[in-house]
């Protein structure tokens, strides 16, 4: 069984920074990649950031030059700073990994999700 935990988000600013944290637990053999999608309110969800095992990342454009992605493999995290947040910010952050939990058996795994709302 494996989990993805998300925590960090709330309510800030337009301009403020938030920092997002994602934790997998569970049977975990290896991680591959890493990332995080939004939901905003009446939109599909879509690709924030994205992160390999061998540290190489992927952002969408909205975010570039504001968010970063970041991970620790040995303590099997994934984070999101996000600074110069603005109002089209908002929305549920999902939290995603391709794990495997046994040599040859991989699937993408989701987090329940945490809301950010940039607000004023």
């Amino acid at each position: 069984q494996v989990q993805l935990v998300e925590s960090g988000g709330g309510l800030v600013q337009p301009g403020g920074s938030l920092r997002l944290s994602c934790a997998a637990s569970g049977t975990i053999f290896s991680i591959n990649a890493m990332g995080w999608y939004r939901q905003a309110p009446g939109k599909q969800r879509e690709l924030v950031a994205v992160i390999s095992s061998g540290g190489s990342t992927n952002y969408s454009d909205p975010v570039k030059g504001r968010f970063t992605i970041s991970r620790d493999n040995a303590k099997n995290t994934v984070n999101l700073q996000m600074n110069s947040l603005k109002s089209e910010d908002t929305g549920v952050y999902y939290c995603n990994a391709d794990i495997s939990v046994t040599f040859g058996y991989r699937r993408v795994y989701w987090g329940l999700g945490t809301q950010v709302t940039v607000s004023s």
